[in-house]
């Protein structure tokens, strides 16, 4: 029988079958195998070293392809189950409840955050589906070659230096893509959502594993990858909140004008057309700034999620109607505006924008600055020559 060579064409068939006669061989060695069991009914080893090739082989690699198809069967129903639980909101990230306050009763019951639930639910098994058969099958694929007696170290080395290669050279590719899983499991934000991720800012589009795109408000698309987000703010999750700062003049009683913005804001909550967007009882916070033009009164408004520019400007439109019936005015610029004659005698009209302001030059006393000293705005009055 001649030696096989590297350069005859039978020579990996050759060693393919010596190493698998060995594998048989080897096994004939241990006891209670199918080979010793042959070997002992029949009294002859190579019957029993055959019957080891021809039976027991497949029925390793059988019982191999069994319990690796058992194991996924298994992880599916598994994630199958969390994923349901996760739609339904009774279990995973974002658990609700249906007994909790007002805001949260709101988010249980919302159509768009069900299909929102629904699709994470769905993305994440299906992306944990995907790994679970992968890691599966590559087992199986090593545990098999090794029944057949091929070698398998050279195969990990060599899976390893390429593992190693890759990760250096496609470091920001991984990056993005651990990014990416950890965005849709955490659910930090999904499709129609309006997020500030520091580059861009705008509605979600897609989310991808890699790379997130936004529409801003002009309407440019942005591409964005996962690894480069290092913030994002979402505006659309869970709760709103609308706030308004309502400028009031000086000469206004600002108990009043509180008074007027908060019975608005109650009226509008009681509207059916906005009483579901309105989840907690609107708060005056009182008096934010006192600027150069007037007093500023924040109103804040708990609102259902992305609905917090609508009722912020259905508000401002029901004030300005309540300010203009009630006599109230809001804060305008005022100027002071000083005139010198070059005579021996110096003058000064002051003037002041908006309503309430007083008409007709006023004069002033030699020197051309008021007996205060200030301006018609309260600051201090500046001379020019």
């Amino acid at each position: 029988m001649p030696i096989a060579t590297p350069s005859d064409p039978n020579s990996s068939l050759t060693l393919g079958l010596s190493s698998v006669m060995d594998s048989a061989e080897a096994s004939c060695d241990d006891n209670g195998t199918f080979c010793n069991l042959v070997t002992e009914v029949t009294g002859n080893k190579q019957a029993g070293l055959w019957a080891e090739l021809l039976l027991g082989s497949p029925l390793k690699v059988l019982c191999i392809v069994l319990l690796g198809l058992l194991a996924r069967y298994l992880i599916q129903k598994i994630t199958a189950r969390v994923a349901e639980g996760i739609a339904s909101g009774r279990a995973g990230l974002g658990k609700l409840d249906d007994k909790a306050p007002t805001a949260t009763a709101f988010l249980t019951a919302s159509p768009i955050l069900s299909a929102r639930r629904e699709q994470r639910a769905k993305t994440t098994a299906s992306l944990v589906n995907s790994i679970a058969t992968g890691a599966i099958a590559s087992v199986m694929v090593l545990m098999i070659m090794q029944v057949f007696g091929l070698p398998i170290a050279p195969l990990l080395a060599s899976a390893g230096i390429l593992g190693v290669a890759f990760g250096f050279g496609s470091q920001s590719l991984v990056k993005d893509f651990l990014s990416g899983i950890f965005m849709i499991i955490e659910d930090q934000y999904g499709v129609g959502d309006i997020v500030d991720l520091g580059e861009a800012s705008g509605t979600v589009e897609t989310v991808g594993l890699r790379v997130t795109r936004l529409r801003d408000v002009e309407g440019t698309a942005w591409y964005i990858r996962n690894g480069e987000i290092l913030r994002v703010g979402n505006r659309s999750q869970g709760w709103a909140r609308a706030v308004l700062d309502i400028g009031v003049a000086y000469g206004e009683n600002v108990e009043h004008a509180q008074q007027l913005i908060l019975d608005e804001a109650e009226r509008l909550q009681q509207d059916p057309e906005f009483s579901d967007l309105v989840l907690e009882d609107p708060e005056v916070w009182g008096v934010e700034s006192v600027s150069a033009d007037g007093v500023v009164v924040r109103l804040v408004v708990k609102t259902a999620p992305m609905e917090q520019w609508r009722i912020a400007r259905e508000l401002r439109v029901r004030i300005k109607k309540r300010f203009d019936a009630e006599g109230v005015h809001v804060a305008h610029s005022q100027n002071a505006v000083w005139l010198q004659n070059t005579g021996s005698a110096n003058s000064r009209t002051t003037g002041e924008s908006g309503p309430g302001a007083p008409s007709g030059p006023r004069s002033a006393p030699q020197g051309g600055r008021s007996t205060d000293g200030t301006g018609g705005d309260g600051t201090q009055g500046a001379e020019q020559p």
